[in-house]
């Protein structure tokens, strides 16, 4: 897991349309990312419709926000259309990402049905690349609303 207060760690991801994502590029703006563990499942959009929903209250103060899971660019653009998600979707196909930000591992018995072991987390970010919140381990809805609570502290 991530210090609060500490740089994050710089990744490069692709984005639902094969382009190149990295962190280090967003510095200059707040950055809120969320983990979720399967596209298109039920649970998951409502996470995903929950950041679209605030996108453009969050995005008109300088931030950025980034859904990562470890789902294919296909998977990830099909989802992204299909409900209009006006952010982008990254791919951690090798959870390398997701393990170093201590979203992946653990048993959950969504396993047992196909799912990853990607727990539902969020980071908010600041403009110098510094970690200002995180939870490992949230609820849909909650991700959205914590992360918007902490922007909100910080002037957003």
């Amino acid at each position: 897991m991530l210090q609060i207060g500490k740089q994050v760690p710089d990744f490069e991801l692709v984005n639902q349309d094969g382009q190149p994502v990295r962190m280090r590029a967003l510095r200059g703006k707040k950055v809120v990312i969320f983990a979720f563990p399967k596209a298109s499942s039920i649970t998951c959009t409502r996470q995903a419709c929950a950041f679209r929903d605030e996108f453009p209250h969050i995005s008109a103060h300088n931030a950025v926000i980034l859904g990562v899971g470890a789902d294919n660019p296909e998977a990830l653009r099909q989802w992204k259309r299909n409900h209009h998600l006006p952010y982008d979707l990254l791919c951690d196909t090798d959870r390398r990402m997701l393990e170093t930000w201590g979203a992946w591992g653990g048993f959950d018995v969504k396993q047992l049905i196909g799912f990853p072991p990607i727990k539902r987390s969020y980071w908010v970010i600041d403009e110098n690349g510094v970690l200002l919140d995180q939870q490992i381990g949230v609820g849909a809805r909650e991700s959205m609303e914590h992360a918007v609570r902490k922007l909100a502290q910080v002037g957003v």
